[in-house]
């Protein structure tokens, strides 16, 4: 089995940043770690020289690939950005299908503008739903901080890496293809990665995937709007995003956010899915409006996107999540899988019909 020492030696034949310093030398890798037998490296760049720095890092890549017994093997560039004066906004620009797409028809992002809100749970619900209307569906897991796919499918089982070594094939389960940084990383170990390395992994896992042919990826987008969720919508060419809310005003608010984030990059908004709508008793049926209610279809109407349904907040829902057998896929027929295979009928048709409405144009500030 090799170790680190080898590792540093392999990079002792790739280039660092100044194009002659052989690279361990240079002081720029900023991390190595090996697990079970695959090797995850970061090289620590300036911000102004990360585009002219991947030929760098695609060699360490494929240097290390070539080291006997690797069965995996991705390099990332970090680097500390200063802070800097808050820029004039950009105009919008046109997201770019990703080199590892091509077997991919389309791209739905599941967004949310906060986290908690059940942004996971629907975005595995809606891949199983899409399954089951008969289409060829993948799950792509691209919360790197708090990945949520390897619970909600109960799987704990790594990748395995295709005959080149140069793709990772996802794991499969209720039809869906899935990939996760979860399952690359053991799960009490924390992620500690600054914004470009982050961006770097994901555009990998989007990259280095062997989805093959797939109608529909589902990606489970980071919570929030920043440089992680911008760059996702642009590198990946969605098809169109979904925003998750509940009802309270606050989860309202940053829902809001993230309509005006996809506007910005001419992503279509496919419509907004409120979750945690009401509460159900289970012992008395009672309804109960927890987070008030009919938020998330006023926000939708006041955006002029459509509205896709509103799902409770309930136990069997919270407990198949936990125990990793999504309500969709366990009890189909139930009233607790209805509005996420409502959804994934709607997502289905709308992608069909290439009719994916357009969010209004937004301005703040």
């Amino acid at each position: 089995m090799f170790n680190n020492d080898d590792v540093m030696a392999v990079l002792r034949g790739v280039a660092g940043p100044d194009g002659r310093t052989p690279l361990p030398e240079t002081g720029a890798i900023s991390g190595v770690s090996i697990r079970d037998g695959k090797v995850f490296v970061s090289i620590s760049v300036d911000p102004q020289q990360a585009r002219s720095a991947e030929p760098m890092r695609a060699a360490a890549e494929a240097a290390l690939r070539r080291l006997p017994g690797v069965a995996g093997a991705s390099v990332v560039l970090t680097a500390e950005r200063p802070p800097q004066p808050a820029a004039p906004r950009q105009p919008a620009h046109t997201a770019s299908k990703g080199p590892g797409q091509e077997g991919v028809k389309r791209v739905i992002a599941v967004s949310s503008g906060k986290g908690g809100v059940g942004k996971s749970t629907t975005a595995a619900n809606l891949a199983i739903g899409l399954a089951q209307l008969g289409l060829k569906v993948g799950l792509l897991d691209a919360d790197v901080f708090g990945p949520s796919v390897p619970k909600l499918f109960a799987l704990t089982e790594r990748p395995e890496t295709s005959a080149d070594g140069k793709s990772m094939i996802p794991l499969e389960k209720y039809g869906v293809k899935l990939m996760s940084i979860g399952f690359l990383v053991p799960e009490d170990q924390a992620v500690i990665w600054r914004g470009p390395m982050v961006m770097s992994a994901i555009s990998q896992l989007l990259r280095d995937v062997a989805w093959g042919e797939l109608d529909i990826l589902v990606v489970d987008m980071p919570p929030g709007t920043g440089d992680v969720q911008l760059s996702l919508a642009q590198n990946a060419k969605l098809s169109g995003a979904i925003v998750v809310s509940t009802p309270q005003d606050l989860a309202l608010i940053d829902a809001r956010r993230g309509i005006a984030m996809f506007n910005q990059v001419d992503v279509p908004i496919l419509g907004v899915f409120e979750n945690m709508s009401y509460f159900l008793c289970p012992h008395c049926g009672g309804r109960s409006e927890i987070f008030a209610h009919g938020g998330a279809r006023a926000s939708a109407a006041q955006a002029g996107v459509p509205f896709l349904g509103e799902a409770p907040l309930d136990m069997a829902i919270r407990e198949g999540s936990d125990a990793g057998r999504p309500v969709v896929a366990v009890a189909p027929d139930s009233a607790q899988a209805a509005p996420y295979l409502a959804l994934a009928a709607k997502v289905r048709d709308a992608v069909a019909a290439g009719e994916t409405p357009k969010a209004p144009k937004i301005t703040i500030g």
